[in-house]
């Protein structure tokens, strides 16, 4: 059990494992592990909001309760591993986004928009099989977002899929023009690429055969097939 102040106190599977489950930004990082996450550095690109100290106290709790163990990668470097008990909380991470898909306020979600939290998740739910064998880049522009903000690059190379903050030096084959509202939309279901770009909210520019396609290698989030009961992007 994780060793917690606030207690239930009560001998009862829902107060023992809400004392495991519910403290701050456990189930975000059990996301993370979840989608494939293994080191600190990716965790962290996940919940960009969470301190580097408190990953830390979190990862040693979950590590304490048994849901996680660590290991060391050939490269040294420490990497995070779901265990059974941990892999066994799938379905309740899962249940718990398709009910906030489904009932959650819309407009409300949109509000909390991360360009580079929606680039990471994207990055890693992309699928390459639409795309050209060759190496192709995607950039990603968010006109109204700070200068800092406004650009990401991703790069897919066969079934290797990075994100680039910077520019990484290759040619762009196509140009992804939008507010990042409307990227956060599309990537959670609530609208889509064709309706976007005929609401002149979207422009692609580039190769034909990727801008067609691209409702089909964006992916989406796991949680876009469940639609919101209530609200709509506008």
């Amino acid at each position: 059990m994780m060793e917690t102040t606030a207690s239930y106190g009560q001998f009862c599977p829902v107060a023992m494992a809400a004392e495991v489950f519910c403290t701050r930004w456990t189930p975000l990082v059990l996301r993370e592990l979840l989608c494939g996450s293994r080191r600190f550095n990716d965790l962290r690109r996940g919940v960009p909001r969470m301190s580097p100290t408190l990953l830390s106290k979190r990862l040693k709790e979950l590590a304490q309760a048994g849901i996680i163990e660590t290991r060391r990668a050939p490269d040294g470097i420490v990497e995070y591993h779901l265990t059974p008990a941990g892999e066994e909380l799938r379905e309740v991470v899962m249940t718990l986004g398709f009910w906030g898909q489904h009932w959650v306020e819309t407009q409300h979600s949109l509000q909390k928009l991360d360009p580079s939290l929606l680039m990471w998740d994207m990055r890693r739910h992309l699928d390459p099989v639409p795309l050209p064998t060759r190496r192709c880049t995607v950039l990603f522009h968010y006109p109204e977002q700070p200068a800092a903000r406004q650009h990401y690059w991703l790069v897919i190379e066969g079934r290797d899929v990075d994100i680039c903050s910077t520019d990484p030096g290759f040619e762009i084959d196509l140009y992804v023009t939008c507010p990042l509202r409307t990227m956060t939309a599309i990537w959670m279901g609530i609208a889509t690429v064709r309706a976007e770009m005929e609401a002149d909210r979207l422009e692609l520019d580039g190769d034909p055969e990727m801008a067609s396609s691209m409702q089909q290698w964006l992916g989406l989030s796991p949680f876009a097939r469940e639609q919101p009961k209530r609200g709509r992007a506008a």
